[in-house]
């Protein structure tokens, strides 16, 4: 039909045949898209069509109603009658019409769907059937066209568990294992990268264990990411018994290591429990323990550490020691360099300086060894032995800060070391008023709470909770501290309550701020479960309240990239009457975006400018926590102008944010390092900078080579695709230095050793191997050491000057100068000495963001086994299938432990001795093998 005007139809509507209005209806829908403009004047009339309940053929009325309003741009009432249209309307229709209805349909299911989900005492929202149907329809299309991930990622949004099962199951089924376990993993990426409910989060990953543990070829590995992202030891136990059943114990051996890197200490404590009292596999229990790991990375820190010990003399001569804050700057940055090395070589030749230390510098110089030794399971107690109460040490700064040291030992590992700890407190806990027994406990609280970190233990809760109602300012705010520390994640209720009330009630700022960084991590992860107490915190008239409510955000919505919460954050930052407030605020930011890291330098841009000096603070803090490690160009650029900043604690953040975003970078992936380097080594030595800034630059050169240059700040576990909770807790609490310095020994937590170490399945031993590394040669060598000689200004003592001398000295420089521009050219012709000087321009300053298109190399070169290994040089690191030892889990560039199977496990090999192996006489061998001592590790 083809009319130029809707008038002669329109006109029939008002017939009072229905046969007549019917046939207008008909003839109208075929012209409403060229002449809406026309019916809408009428619209009442059609509307008043689908209203009469008796009429034919009202929903064709419907949908001509919901096509003019579409044309309007009325999109919700279009929807509306397209759903009262019925059959009338038609899904699988080719046009823009249809494609928008159902796209805006399944947004308004979608909106109710997880209205009526996240309901919270709310009268639920009815859901129209219609829409209901609307929406299985198009899921059904998606199915019935293969495209399952389309129909699984709407199932997602729209919070159909069932649907999601469903597809799954038919898939498994129907299909072959290997695309079905794509689809599963398609759905687990989604659940923890884009759902922000935890509850359905829950129930997805439940539902895709239920569904991997029923398959007969199963995939263990998908499992276990599984049960690391719920974070249940009821289903890692489920996972064990299905491979204990398999009798793959290799398999088992690196699930085990993997939950070491991944899992709670709580989640492990319980496996381990429930293992042991089924008698399995001993070995397996060894690994639970975190032992092996901590060894392997010990022997690695020790046997690779390549510590600038000159650089760390020009820091102590430059700084001096009968200052605090100098003397805490030189141990935390000497702590940080030698981190889980085991190498106390600095302090021993260094004894004197050390004992310059006084009160709490004192604490934190003692604290340090237990930086130095992280992760020392097997020696812990007995290096901090000299140092602990009860031994010849009389300084309670002493006793305390050893405490504080063992707790760094052992942190997130601290089953063979809490019941001592916890004697220490119980013993003095009831000892109020005493400032030796103060110090004490402000030490075992913290090193309590690291030992116990994540265990959720009721018994170590109760105790800190004992010291924190002594009402003592100076124990009080580590008990807070440490309470978090335990019940870390688990938003304990019980604990939430009591923190809060007290933190209102007790009148010691110390504690109050204790309580408020405690209560951030107990809601760790827990997203919008914490948002009550988030509101509670950040409604109170305390500021310190408000400041831990920030951090909470922080820790609660830890990577997610909320932009509910990012405005959140931005506007306490810019609106908040207290200045702690707002630093904080923008601080949390970094936490908050994580992932979404390379965001941040727009974000906090402006911020970086603001005329508030804590706000631009707090923009320094945020871009070195969100791009730690990532050498992020965007990032360093909107640093460089706070190093210069006229406010002092504005260059020591910048100076220290610079250090964590280059951290392990090396001179040819990125420019910046030498630069950088330079930079804080004229800010320790400047005798006329302020101390809080040469603090910072002690502190920041550390981070630049900490743990003998083996080590990252890595926050993502490459493998399960979870944040590393070790290390966010620990640059959380290494923040709070600001208000306390000794908690600068927490960023120790975050230090990731960069290697790969691969382990033979059958007993644990290091053989030593070849790797392929598919880049080219020298890339990734370490930074050259600081130079004494080259920076060294000889001071020159004023002598008489001869005017002959004078004028022999001005005939000497012309004469120079006329060679100059003859030398020059002379230089131009000179063919360069070093193969690099031949590389062009480009390639000598390359953007950390393309710096990989340029390292490649078709040929490889061989690295050993256990070698230094950067995040950067990761992805062109290969096993040889060909070779004798190949993983058992497919190697795709992720450091850490990898078990490997032995392809001829009766041959001799030569093995890796550990340092426990070295020093344990009695240590029985394995099979047959060559011994070759390469660790030169002689008794600390």
């Amino acid at each position: 039909m083809s009319l130029t005007n809707a008038a002669p139809l329109l006109a029939l509507l008002k017939e009072d045949d229905d046969s007549i209005k019917s046939y207008a209806l008909k003839s109208i829908n075929e012209v409403v898209d060229q002449l809406w403009p026309e019916i809408a004047n009428e619209i009442t009339d059609i509307e008043t069509l689908y209203d009469e309940s008796n009429f034919d053929d009202r929903k064709i009325a419907a949908l001509i109603a919901s096509k003019v309003y579409y044309n309007l741009g009325e999109y919700e009432s279009a929807v509306r009658y397209a759903l009262g249209a019925g059959d009338s309307f038609d899904i699988n229709e080719n046009s823009q019409y249809v494609e928008t209805i159902v796209s805006q349909s399944i947004q308004m299911y979608v909106k109710l769907a997880k209205k009526n989900y996240e309901k919270r005492g709310d009268v639920p929202v009815d859901l129209d059937p219609k829409l209901t149907l609307i929406f299985e329809r198009m899921m059904e299309k998606c199915v019935l066209a293969g495209e399952y991930k389309l129909a699984l990622g709407i199932a997602s949004e729209g919070f159909r568990l069932d649907v999601i099962e469903r597809i799954l199951q038919e898939r498994v089924k129907q299909d072959t294992e290997a695309n079905a376990l794509k689809l599963i993993s398609y759905v687990l990426t989604t659940a923890t990268t884009t759902i922000t409910n935890t509850l359905f989060r829950s129930h997805i990953l439940r539902a895709l264990f239920a569904i991997l543990i029923a398959m007969d070829s199963t995939d263990y590995f998908t499992i276990f990411k599984v049960v690391v992202n719920l974070n249940d030891a009821k289903l890692a136990i489920k996972l064990f018994e299905k491979l204990k059943a398999s009798e793959n114990l290799e398999v088992s051996y690196q699930i085990a290591f993997d939950l070491v890197s991944a899992a709670s200490q709580g989640l492990l404590d319980v496996l381990i429990a429930h293992l042991t009292s089924e008698n399995y596999d001993s070995v397996l229990l060894d690994i639970l323990t975190g032992r092996p790991t901590c060894d392997y990375y010990n022997t690695f820190l020790f046997s690779n550490k390549n510590i600038d010990t000159e650089l760390m003399n020009k820091a102590k001569s430059s700084l001096d020691g009968k200052f605090s804050i100098f003397h805490t700057a030189v141990s935390v940055s000497n702590g940080f360099m030698h981190a889980g090395t085991t190498d106390n070589s600095f302090i021993k030749a260094n004894l004197p300086w050390l004992g310059k230390a006084q009160n709490w510098a004192k604490f934190t110089a003692t604290a340090s060894l237990g930086v130095i030794h992280k992760g020392n399971l097997a020696e812990g107690k007995t290096v901090m032995g000299p140092y602990l109460p009860g031994s010849r040490a009389t300084s309670r700064f002493i006793k305390g800060g050893s405490l504080y040291g063992l707790g760094l030992i052992y942190a997130g590992f601290g089953r063979d070391i809490i019941d001592y700890l916890k004697s220490q407190i119980t013993e003095n806990s009831s000892i109020n008023g005493d400032e030796d027994v103060d110090v004490l406990l402000h030490g075992a609280s913290l090193g309590i709470g690291l030992a116990a970190m994540g265990s959720g233990s009721e018994d170590v809760y109760d105790s800190l909770k004992e010291v924190l109602y002594n009402d003592s300012a100076v124990s009080g705010e580590a008990a807070a501290l440490g309470m978090g520390l335990t019940m870390l994640g688990n938003g304990h209720k019980t604990a939430v309550h009591d923190m809060f009330t007290y933190a209102q009630e007790t009148k010691h700022g110390n504690i109050t701020r204790g309580l408020a960084v405690g209560l951030a991590l107990i809601n760790y992860g827990r997203q919008e479960l914490a948002d009550d107490i988030i509101e509670k915190m950040l409604a109170s008239d305390e500021p310190l309240l408000r400041y831990g409510s920030a951090y909470t955000i922080a820790m609660a919505y830890a990577g997610t990239g909320s932009n509910k919460v990012v405005k959140k954050l931005l506007h306490i930052a810019v609106s908040d009457s207290s200045d702690d407030v707002r630093r904080g605020a923008v601080t949390a930011l970094g936490f908050v975006l994580l992932r979404d890291y390379t965001t941040v330098p727009r974000i906090v841009q402006l911020l970086s400018e603001s005329h508030n000096a804590h706000v631009r603070c707090g923009t320094a803090f945020a871009l070195g926590i969100a791009c730690a490690g990532k050498a992020l160009q965007s990032a360093i650029d909107v640093l460089e102008p706070l190093t210069k900043d006229p406010v002092d604690f504005v260059r020591q953040a910048a100076m220290i944010a610079l250090s964590m975003i280059l951290i392990q970078q090396t001179d040819k992936l990125n420019p910046e390092v030498k630069k950088v380097n330079e930079n804080l080594l004229k800010l320790i030595t400047n005798k006329h900078q302020e101390a809080l800034a040469r603090f910072g630059g002690c502190v920041a050169q550390g981070i630049m080579n900490a743990g003998g240059r083996n080590v990252t700040i890595q926050l993502e576990n490459s493998e399960t695709g979870t944040l590393d909770a070790k290390s966010v807790v620990g640059l959380a609490m290494f923040s709070q230095f600001w208000y306390w310095f000794p908690l600068s020994h927490f960023l120790s937590l975050a230090f990731t050793p960069t290697t790969v170490i691969g382990v033979r399945g059958s007993d644990l031993a290091i053989p030593k191997l070849e790797l392929n590394c598919y880049a080219k040669e020298h890339v990734f060598d370490y930074p050259k050491m600081y130079e004494q000689a080259a920076d060294k200004e000889v001071e020159k003592v004023a002598t008489a000057v001869l005017s002959t001398t004078a004028r022999a000295k001005a005939r000497a420089k012309k004469t120079k100068k006329e060679k100059e521009p003859a030398e020059e050219e002379k230089a131009k012709t000179k063919q360069p000495e070093k193969e690099e000087d031949k590389k062009p321009a480009a390639e000598a300053k390359p953007a950390s963001e393309d710096v990989y298109k340029t390292k490649y190399s078709s040929k490889p070169y061989k690295i050993g086994n256990m070698s230094r290994v950067l995040p950067q040089q990761s992805k062109y690191i290969s096993f040889n299938k060909q070779e004798r030892f190949i993983p058992v889990r497919k190697f795709k560039g992720s450091n850490g432990v990898i078990v490997l199977d032995d392809k001829t496990p009766n041959e001799p090999i030569s093995l890796i001795e550990t340092v426990t192996q070295m020093k344990d006489v009695n240590a029985p061998l394995p099979a047959a093998f060559t011994v070759e001592d390469d660790i030169d590790y002689k008794d600390e």
